[in-house]
C-alpha cells in the first residue's frame, strides 16, 4: 500500500491551500479529489462560445494575508477586477454586509488559482475517498478499492460527507453535525445574441432567486451567457424535485425580472449545489484532533466563500506544520 506523510480529501480553495503551504515547507503531501480536476464550487462549465460560472461567483480580499495573495495572483494574470453594473431586485436585507471596495474573480475561469496550485502538487483525479480507518495512522480506502496510507490527515469535503467519512462514533462528528449548509439550484442560460439589459448582474431578494449575473461581462469570459442562482429557501425546498421542473420555474423567474419573454436561450442546464453555502459558519479555521493528526478544513470553518477557505487551508497547515506531523500532543 503506498504512503504518504500527509493525505489531503478535496482540491478545493481549502485543499490545496493547506497542500501549497505544506508542500513549500518541505511535506510530502499528496490531494485526492473525486472529480476529474480541481475547483470544487469554484467551477467554470464551457459549452461552445459560452462560460459559465455557475458556482462561486467572484470573491474579495478584506483580510490583510488573502489581500497581498490576491494582489500576487493579479500580477501574475490569474486575477482581474470586476466591476458589473449592478441592480437590485426587492429591498436590501437587514442583515446584508457592506459592500466591497473590490470585487474580484480569477480568469478565465474560477478555477484558475486551483488549477495552477494543482500543477505544483502529487493531486489524484478521480480518487473518491469511501472510508477511514485510524490506528497509529490513516488509511484511506477508495470505492474502487485502492488504499494509501498515511501519518497525517486533512479533509476538506463539507461537513456532511466528512461526517459520513468519519463515522457515527467519531469524537468530531458532533461537532460537524452542527454546521447545516443550504444547497442552490443555478440555471446557465447562453444566447445567441446580447440581451439589451442596463446591468451585468444584480442581487435578487424577492422571489425564488438571489443572484444573477452576466457572465461574459467578467475578464477573460466570452458570449452572451448568464447564471441563475436560486435563493436558498427555494432551493430547499425545490432540492429532490425534477431537474426539467426546476430549471422551467427559473427560467421564467428570470424572464420576469429582465423582461425578455420574446428571446428565448440558445442553450441551457441546470446545475445542484446540495451544499452551496454554510447557514451558520463557524469561526474557528479549522478543527484539529492531535493525537489522531486530523484537521478538518473548509470555507464553513471560517465564515464561507473563498477568503474563508482559504483562511481555513492556511489555518490547517498551520496547525499540522506547529507541532510536526510525528507528534501527538
Amino acid at each position: 500500500m503506498e504512503h504518504a506523510e500527509i493525505v489531503i480529501i478535496g482540491a478545493g480553495w481549502s485543499g490545496l491551500t493547506a497542500a501549497s503551504c505544506l508542500a513549500a515547507a518541505g511535506r510530502e503531501v499528496v490531494v485526492l479529489e473525486k472529480s476529474r480536476g480541481p475547483g470544487g464550487r469554484s467551477a467554470t462549465r464551457r459549452e461552445g462560445d459560452w462560460r459559465f460560472d455557475h458556482g462561486a461567483q467572484y470573491f474579495t480580499a478584506r483580510d490583510p494575508g488573502f489581500a497581498e495573495q490576491a494582489r500576487q495572483w493579479q500580477a501574475d494574470g490569474l486575477v482581474a477586477g470586476w466591476h458589473p453594473r449592478l441592480k437590485q431586485f426587492g429591498p436590501r436585507p437587514a442583515i446584508s454586509g457592506q459592500s466591497p471596495d473590490v470585487r474580484l474573480v480569477a480568469r478565465p475561469g474560477m478555477n484558475a488559482v486551483l488549477h495552477a496550485l494543482s500543477l505544483q502538487l502529487d493531486c489524484r483525479w478521480g480518487w473518491r475517498a469511501e472510508s477511514l480507518s485510524w490506528q497509529s495512522g490513516w488509511t484511506i480506502r477508495a470505492d474502487d478499492g485502492r488504499k494509501l496510507s498515511a501519518d497525517a490527515l486533512v479533509i476538506t469535503a463539507p461537513p456532511e460527507q466528512s461526517a459520513a467519512l468519519l463515522g457515527a462514533e467519531d469524537s468530531m462528528t458532533a461537532a460537524l453535525s452542527e454546521v447545516k449548509m443550504a444547497p442552490c439550484w443555478a440555471l446557465m442560460l447562453g444566447y445567441d445574441k446580447p440581451l439589451s439589459l442596463a446591468f451585468d448582474a444584480a442581487f435578487v431578494n424577492q422571489g425564488p432567486l438571489s443572484w444573477i449575473a452576466r457572465n461574459g461581462s467578467k475578464s477573460g469570459r466570452s458570449g452572451e451567457s448568464w447564471v441563475v442562482h436560486a435563493g436558498p429557501e427555494y432551493s430547499s425546498r425545490q432540492l429532490e424535485q425534477p431537474a426539467e421542473q426546476v430549471a422551467a420555474e427559473l427560467l421564467d423567474a428570470f424572464v420576469g425580472l429582465t423582461g425578455t419573454e420574446q428571446i428565448r436561450p440558445a442553450f441551457s442546464r441546470l446545475h445542484r449545489w446540495r451544499y452551496a453555502l454554510a447557514s451558520d459558519p463557524l469561526e474557528v479555521g479549522c478543527l484539529h484532533d492531535a493525537g489522531r493528526r486530523l484537521v478538518l478544513a473548509g470555507d464553513w470553518c471560517a465564515g464561507n466563500r473563498i477568503e474563508g477557505a482559504w483562511l481555513s487551508g492556511r489555518a490547517a497547515a498551520d496547525r499540522l506544520l506547529a507541532r510536526g506531523v510525528d507528534q501527538t500532543s
